[in-house]
């Protein structure tokens, strides 16, 4: 049906509504027997009435509404409507009057309000009860029993979707909830069936099939808690995201998903600064560096959202560049944005870069992560983590950038692994810079991320997909996590809080046992453990620690304007020997040994320990043994 055919109606049917309402009115007044003379003034005054309340109906919007998804909103704009219109009529009767007789009872005005309100209420709400509960189709025997968890507001809106929007595929039977003053209450025709010990129960009890967990708001421990308790039944088990993430809290059934390994984390959802995030985006120049990599990419998407003037791509590997560039183009062709095949580690052509873009946001991503590798291949990791955000921290500065950001790891913290130490180091050398410099320089530190690559959760995926077993390498192995836009997000932020130094430290939330994280996936994958897939422990690898920590004992820890995002108190950093290492891995064609790598890390780290510890012990000499002097940079930082 057409818009103004519609409205035509409607008007058609208020019209007589409001009439009857007016009639009803004196009737009620005269206990049926009405006045001949009152007859003749509601003649009078039926067709203005009418036309009044019609144009107040109009002024309130109550013919450009969809009155099936009618609620109080709706009831409180029919309230109004009559009430102005009644005042309206008042007014109009007033100038109406007959020498000083007026020319209805004024019981009769306030009789007509409240008639107004029921029947036309009625009648809009009547297309709302008609979708909820008239005309159902028959419920076939295919239909799926649903069990609720969460009687809250996303619960609510998942029983309302499910009754309304889902062909009756899936039936919602009740809910479940914690709540004490909830149980046995209803909503929707629906009762609280019990509480999460008693799913078991009633999924036996009621042949339920599918269970939907709707309780956005909770924590990873209550979702590892009943995700543990419905995987004890043969139901189906699924999950509504983040009720905040979805528009005006709507829910739609294609929105219920099963659940993954995310949603047993249990983050907290991640609020922005939106409007000082785009403060020092909007318009700028942004690099990032090591833009293919997981963290980097995922960079270049969000700050794409924030409308820089210029998105330079920067990378070592030209497949990743390629597809990220691609990635962006596609999805925004007004995006100005430069790929550019750089190693790091080249000073001159990382100069050359920022010669050419002048780049005023630099995020520095680029970096060897994999600890096991790095353990086996030391000299690299030095040159790419310690010396490649040298080169690039040194142009930044050189080329009066205003901000720069460097990724960092939990692993840098007291560490035990050459990668760690390396990003330690890279830290200090941004600290240290920060120190003369007018660019803003700051380091942001979190731990692992879900969907990295070299994470875990990508490699169980494989490894249950291909019928185990799982590897784990210790039963005690304990690690924090977050997911990699949530991360990302808090890295932009953290470059808006920004002043010079800082080393900005996430929220992880609570730490996960990696066997904790390995059983959740097989489970969620659909198999029993050690029934279909088994875990095997394989044993601690070199550089890795049963924990990571967040906070060196000296530091400390401050608040920032973000409840999630915290800072650092810098402790010291010895210059000398940071200019001597970075003398000695500048020299070009250097390829240390592991014991020069280890010495070299210890002359700025003193406490650092790994497994190669005595080779450290056995070249205590070679770091002392260089004299040479690093020249120093006219505005303040040495360097080779």
């Amino acid at each position: 049906m057409s818009r103004p055919k519609r409205m035509l109606i409607l008007m058609a049917v208020d019209a007589v509504l409001v009439n009857a309402a007016l009639l009803l009115a004196l009737w009620l007044r005269f206990d049926g027997a009405i006045p001949r003379q009152y007859i003749v003034s509601y003649q009078q005054l039926a067709l203005v009435f009418t036309v009044v309340r019609l144009a107040c109906f109009y002024a309130f919007g109550l013919y450009n509404r969809l009155w099936q998804y009618a609620s109080v909103g709706e009831l409180l704009s029919i309230v109004s409507a009559v009430t102005v219109g009644t005042l309206v009529n008042i007014t109009y009767a007033y100038f109406q009057m007959q020498g000083s007789t007026f020319p209805l009872p004024r019981s009769v005005f306030a009789l007509s309000w409240m008639l107004n309100i029921l029947f036309i209420g009625g009648s809009r709400l009547s297309w709302r009860l008609f979708r909820d509960y008239g005309l159902k189709p028959v419920r076939v025997r295919a239909s799926k029993p649903v069990l609720i968890v969460g009687a809250g507001d996303a619960g609510a809106a998942v029983a309302r979707e499910l009754k309304n929007h889902n062909g009756h595929k899936s039936v919602p039977i009740g809910f479940v909830d914690d709540d004490p003053a909830k149980q046995r209450l209803e909503m929707f025709g629906l009762r609280v069936l019990g509480r999460r010990q008693d799913i078991p129960r009633l999924v036996e009890d009621y042949g339920i099939e599918e269970i939907i967990i709707a309780i956005p708001s909770a924590p990873g421990r209550v979702i590892r808690e009943m995700v543990d308790i419905c995987q004890a039944t043969p139901a189906k088990l699924k999950i509504l995201p983040g009720i905040y993430a979805l528009i005006d809290g709507r829910v739609s059934v294609s929105q219920i998903r099963e659940v993954q390994v995310e949603d047993i984390l249990g983050r907290e959802p991640v609020q922005v600064d939106l409007e000082s995030m785009a403060g020092y985006l909007a318009g700028r120049v942004v690099l990032v560096t090591g833009a293919g990599g997981s963290i980097g990419s995922e960079l270049c998407r969000q700050v794409a959202q924030f409308a820089p003037r210029k998105l330079v791509l920067l990378g070592h590997g030209e497949n990743s560049i390629y597809e990220i560039h691609q990635e962006l183009q596609d999805g925004n062709t007004e995006l100005d944005l430069v790929p550019v095949i750089v190693d790091v580690k080249d000073a001159l052509a990382v100069n050359d870069v920022f010669r050419r873009y002048q780049p005023q946001v630099v995020f520095h991503a680029a970096a060897h992560k994999h600890v096991p590798l790095m353990e086996e291949n030391p000299a690299e990791a030095l040159k790419n983590n310690i010396l490649g955000t040298w080169c690039v921290a040194r142009a930044a500065h050189r080329h009066w950038a205003e901000a720069f950001i460097f990724v960092s790891t939990d692993k840098a913290v007291n560490p035990t692994s050459v990668m760690g130490a390396t990003k330690r180091v890279a830290e200090m050398v941004v600290q240290e810079i920060s120190r003369t410099s007018q660019t803003r320089f700051a380091a942001v530190r979190f731990g692992n991320v879900l969907g990295s690559r070299g994470s875990v959760a990508p490699l169980f995926k494989k490894q249950i997909a291909r019928g185990g077993p799982v590897t784990v390498t210790h039963p005690e192995m304990t690690r924090y996590f977050m997911t990699i836009p949530e991360a990302v997000q808090l890295v932009i932020q953290a470059g808006a809080l920004a002043r010079g130094g800082e080393v900005f430290i996430l929220d992880m939330g609570e730490p996960v046992k990696i066997v904790d994280l390995a059983r959740s996936m097989i489970r969620l994958s659909g198999f029993e453990l050690d029934e279909d897939i088994e875990i095997v422990y394989t044993g601690i690898r070199p550089g890795e620690r049963l924990y990571e920590e967040i906070l060196t004992s000296e530091e400390g820890i401050g608040a920032t304007r973000h409840q999630r995002i915290f800072v650092a108190r810098p402790d010291g950093v010895d210059a000398a020997a940071l200019e001597r290492l970075l003398h000695t891995v500048g020299q070009p064609g250097w390829i240390g040994g592991e014991a020069e790598v280890i010495a070299l890390l210890r002359s700025v780290l003193p406490a650092f320990r790994s497994d190669r510890q005595g080779l450290a012990e056995d070249s205590g000499a070679v770091v002392s043994d260089l004299q040479a002097k690093p020249a120093r940079d006219t505005r303040g930082f040495a360097y080779p």
